[in-house]
Order: C-alpha cells, then sequence, then structure tokens
C-alpha cells in the first residue's frame, strides 16, 4: 500500500511524473487551442491529488458482496472537472496483486508489470469482479505479471450511483414487445420516455450532466495516479473501448498499452443515435445465426431444419405468451430480452434453444427461469439503465422530432425486426433530455503520438458492428487489429479462441504485435445439449440445472471481458 503522502523532493518528482501534462506540448489539448480548457487542468488537478494520497487497498466492504480474495479501496474524483475543488466523488476499485508465478515453471518468479485496469464496458456497467479472472487458466499468465484492477465508474453501485425510477417500478412483467408497434403503442413508449428523462433530473439534480464518456476518460486518468502508475495499461471491452480510445486521445503521453476489445464506432457523427441503428442492423444478422444452429440441430430441438421454421417456432411462442404470459411472469418483452442475450455470447444458444422447445412441448418453467424478472436484481438493473442512458444522452445531440426516430425505425425494422424497435424505446429518452448536450471528441492520434495498441473484433459482433473496430483502427495510428473471422462473441479476449488469446498475451506480457493486420478461425461452435431424460415426455431441461447453467453464466460474465449491461447498447 502505497503511503498516504509524499514528502520532499523525491516525492515531488515521482508526483511530477504521474500527472505529466498530455504529450505534444501545448498543442495536445483537446480543444486545439494549444491551451488547456478548464476540464483539462482540473484532470491534472485531479490526478496530482490522487497520486499524493493513493488507494488504501484493504478489506472489502461487506455491501460489495465480493469473494475474500479480493481487496477494496476508493480514489476521488471531482464530479466537475472545470471545478476540481467542487463536489468530489469516491469511485470503488478493486484488486488481486499480480501472483509472480510462471505457469509452466513453477519455481520460475514472473516479473510485476504494473497494474493492468479492466472496464467490461455499459455504459452502466460495473468490473469490480474483474481481478478474479486471474484465477481462470486462460489469464493466469498476465494475472502473474500485472495487479489485476476493476473498479465501478461513476454512477455505477455504490460510485456516487444514479437513479431514474423508484428500483421497485423499474421491471414491468409481464410486457408485451410489438414487432411492428400501433400508432396507439408508440404513444405509450413515447409517454413514457418522457417521464423517465423527467425522473433522470429529479432523482440525480444538477450532478446529472456530469455523467459522461469524457468524464470517464477523465477518471480513469485519476485512477492510474491513485494506482501509483506512470503510465496506463488498460482492457476495455464494448462501451469500455471508447471512453478507452478518448482517453488515447486526450492523454497519449500517459499510455503504456491499450487492449480495444469489440470495439465501438467512435465517428462522432455514430455518437451515439446511429451506433443504435447500426446495432440493430447487426443483430438480425446473428439472430439468423443463432437461427441456422437451432436448424441444424433439429433432432435435439425439433424447432424446425431450416431458419425460417425456427423463426415460425419463436413466433409462435410470443404469439402464445402475449396472450397468456408464462408463469404470469414472461410475456414477448422478456422472451425477446433473452434471446437477445443469446445475441451476445453463443454459449448461451444450447440453453435459449432448450428453454423455446420445452415451452412449446407444454413446459414453461425453464423458460421462466431464464427469461422472468428477479427482483431481487432490480436495484442494480435500474441503477444500470439509470448511467446507460444518462452517459449516451449527455454525450451527443440527439434527435428531438418523433417523427425522426419513427421514419428510420420503421424503414430498419422492415428488414431488421428483431431489436430494432426495443432498441429505440430504450434509448428513446434521449429525445427528451433535459440536460445540454456535448459534442463527442473526435477521436484521432498522429504518428508517434501514440504507442502500439490492439483492437479485437469479432467479424460477426452485433453488439459492437466490425465496421467499428475498422474506424477505431483507421484513427487510432499505431493500432493493429485482430479479427476472429466468422465468429459473433462480443469480447473475445481471453475467452476460447487460442489464436486471439495468443496475441493479447504477446502484447500485454511482451508488448509484441504483429506486424501486420491478423485474423484467427473461429472458436468452435457451442455444442447442443439434449433435454434430460429424466424429465417428462415433453423432454423439458431439469429446471434446477437451468437454474445452475444460469448462474455459472452470470459469473462467467462478471470474470470474463465478454462482459456485458443487462443487454443494454454498447
Amino acid at each position: 500500500m502505497r503511503a498516504a503522502v509524499l514528502h520532499g523532493t523525491v516525492g515531488s518528482l515521482l508526483m511530477t511524473a504521474l500527472v505529466a501534462a498530455p504529450a505534444g506540448g501545448t498543442t495536445a489539448w483537446p480543444d486545439g487551442t494549444g491551451s488547456a480548457s478548464a476540464e483539462a487542468r482540473g484532470a491534472v488537478v485531479a490526478a496530482q491529488r490522487a497520486a499524493a494520497a493513493g488507494i488504501r487497498f484493504g478489506v472489502c466492504p461487506k455491501v460489495e458482496g465480493l469473494p475474500g480474495n479480493l481487496q477494496c479501496g476508493t480514489v476521488t474524483v471531482p464530479l466537475d472537472y472545470a471545478h476540481p475543488d467542487g463536489k468530489r466523488i469516491r469511485l470503488t476499485v478493486s484488486r488481486v496483486k499480480a501472483t509472480g508465478k510462471d505457469v509452466r515453471n513453477p519455481k520460475r518468479k514472473v516479473p510485476r508489470q504494473g497494474a493492468l485496469v479492466y472496464n467490461p464496458g455499459g455504459p452502466g456497467a460495473s468490473g469490480m469482479y474483474f481481478p478474479l479472472i486471474g484465477f481462470l487458466p486462460e489469464w493466469k499468465p498476465i494475472g502473474a505479471a500485472y495487479d489485476l484492477v476493476g473498479y465501478a465508474p461513476r454512477g455505477v453501485d455504490r460510485s456516487a450511483p444514479l437513479s431514474c425510477k423508484d428500483p421497485k417500478r423499474f421491471q414491468k412483467a409481464p410486457s408485451q414487445s410489438p414487432t411492428f408497434p400501433s400508432e396507439a403503442y408508440k404513444k405509450e413508449r413515447i409517454a413514457e420516455a418522457k417521464a423517465y428523462a423527467r425522473g433522470c433530473a429529479q432523482r440525480s439534480g444538477a450532478a446529472l450532466r456530469h455523467y459522461t464518456s469524457l468524464n470517464n476518460a477523465r477518471d480513469l486518468d485519476v485512477l492510474r495516479a491513485g494506482l501509483g502508475e506512470r503510465k496506463l495499461t488498460f482492457m476495455g471491452a464494448s462501451y469500455g473501448t471508447y471512453f478507452g480510445a478518448l482517453y488515447a486521445t486526450l492523454f497519449p503521453s500517459h499510455v503504456r498499452r491499450m487492449v480495444f476489445d469489440s470495439a465501438v464506432n467512435p465517428d462522432p457523427d455514430k455518437i451515439w443515435y446511429r451506433n443504435n441503428l447500426d446495432q440493430s442492423a447487426a443483430f438480425e444478422g446473428r439472430w439468423t445465426d443463432f437461427r441456422g444452429w437451432i436448424a441444424r440441430h433439429d433432432d435435439v430441438y425439433g424447432l424446425g431444419g431450416t431458419p425460417e421454421e425456427v423463426l415460425r417456432s419463436y413466433e409462435k411462442a410470443r404469439a402464445l405468451l402475449a396472450a397468456k404470459p408464462a408463469d404470469g411472469k414472461v410475456g414477448p418483452a422478456q422472451l425477446q430480452g433473452a434471446f437477445l442475450q443469446a445475441g451476445y455470447y453463443d454459449d448461451y444458444w444450447p440453453q435459449r434453444a432448450l428453454a423455446l422447445s420445452a415451452y412449446l412441448k407444454g413446459d414453461p418453467k425453464p423458460l421462466v427461469q431464464i427469461a422472468g424478472p428477479h427482483p431481487e436484481a432490480a436495484a442494480e438493473q435500474e441503477n444500470g439503465s439509470a448511467v446507460y442512458t444518462a452517459v449516451e444522452c449527455n454525450d451527443a445531440s440527439w434527435p428531438t422530432d418523433w417523427r425522426t426516430w419513427d421514419r428510420d425505425n420503421t424503414r430498419l425494422a422492415r428488414v431488421a425486426p428483431f431489436e430494432t424497435w426495443d432498441n429505440a424505446w430504450m434509448n428513446l429518452p434521449c429525445a427528451y433530455w433535459p440536460v445540454p448536450r456535448q459534442k463527442p471528441l473526435d477521436v484521432r492520434t498522429l504518428p508517434g503520438q501514440l504507442p502500439p495498441t490492439l483492437i479485437l473484433a469479432a467479424e460477426r459482433d452485433a453488439a459492437t458492428p466490425y465496421d467499428g473496430a475498422e474506424e477505431l483502427h483507421r484513427r487510432l495510428w499505431s493500432s493493429v487489429l485482430v479479427t476472429e473471422n466468422g465468429a459473433g462473441t462480443h469480447g473475445i479476449g481471453g475467452g476460447p479462441n487460442q489464436c486471439v488469446n495468443g496475441y493479447l498475451n504477446a502484447y500485454l506480457l511482451e508488448g509484441r504485435l504483429p506486424e501486420r493486420d491478423a485474423g484467427c478461425a473461429p472458436h468452435k461452435e457451442p455444442t447442443a445439449q439434449a433435454p434430460d431424460r429424466r424429465r417428462d415426455a415433453a423432454g423439458a431441461k431439469d429446471p434446477a440445472a437451468a437454474q445452475q447453467h444460469s448462474e455459472q453464466a452470470e459469473q462467467a460474465e462478471q470474470a470474463e471481458p465478454a462482459a456485458k449491461s443487462a443487454g443494454q447498447a454498447p
């Protein structure tokens, strides 16, 4: 644990190194004027304070619900970087120290390379569980060399949490999810979006405007300084790649190594309205992939031998649930939400297919198990939704005329009906947002400005479509793109593809990248899981087994870079 205060000349020199001004002299400030903005100056002040204070790691508070092998601490950041002496908030941080153990030769010690900070995306996701990933075989070499550090970004969990709605009223189930909504239904959702936006302002007050991607990037630099790191080693997945790219633009001289896993398209014209339209289009392709897999295993699931026949089985279930929700809890919206998760991760495919098959054969229990609401998670889900909405709405301009939303989503739904309207409803509060919007930063680095960085992407990723990785690659001069060809898992670093993991380890452990962009063959598709024959003739999966699988999957989401934010947009 670092000393709380640094004294004397040595301390002053160390502090100066930890909070060095952005690279490139006076032209490095993001406003391009050659002078520091108030926020840039505030970021330097906050980093100086964090470097002096350090982070006092100790036993994690019980409220975090974390296992005992994690250490926890906090780092203080300004709510408003333009006023660093004003209100300050604390971000929770977790850590597992580098083991120093060579996984191939236990007698050999591995030199420590510093801290690896990770963000799983969202906006609205917490990385507090991330350090546990070091206990997985794929991550042990990295955990040997690095302190693995996770944290809850501003607004998330106990890090100055945001709320837009009473959590008791957040989970609405059962509920409808019309593929082609009526005008009456649209009016209902517009009213809900307006009420949600008002609720965000009422429950969060003036602080709401300060929950932005730019502030997340500035917070990351304060965290770097608090950890005692002169330069940052960072891995971000999904949304984490976006504010990681902002960090690379704002603080290029502070970067040691950066991994962008499943990259958001950083084009300012895409943030965030058009990115969400692109996402909805991409999910249609991934939904087709999933149906094709089910069709290839028709002997197991009996849902149809072609993707079109599987779609008819799915639509049959939607119609039945619209008329009579399963167990009074699962309607069409809950079904769609469960199957949307399968668009993120193909290891969900067997469980989802089994649940749909069992439901259509008369056993709704597996479907209720995976798709039903969980009241115990309502507060966490409401918090995640509030942070997601605040950050995306604050970050950029959104159309304020409903006719634009109606036109764009109606057109898209004709060719991509699976997610289009549900995605629109999730983001619609941004049309009525009561807080001034920011102008997105133009992510871009010049030759020699940024150390080499690594971009990982799956070719058929739906949550962050592949052209986003290509766009980020064009904008970060020193980047190398590694593609998992033909695959669609969201977040591929440290997963089942050993080719991808080889590039990741070479970069993080040795600083070595391929001379040119590289590709990897796709990882093996999931194996179809036959129903438990101990069950009745309907062939339904044992609900207890389904629960166990679900819990294992949820634990994996907390531990692996493929983390998502409860089916939210990137």
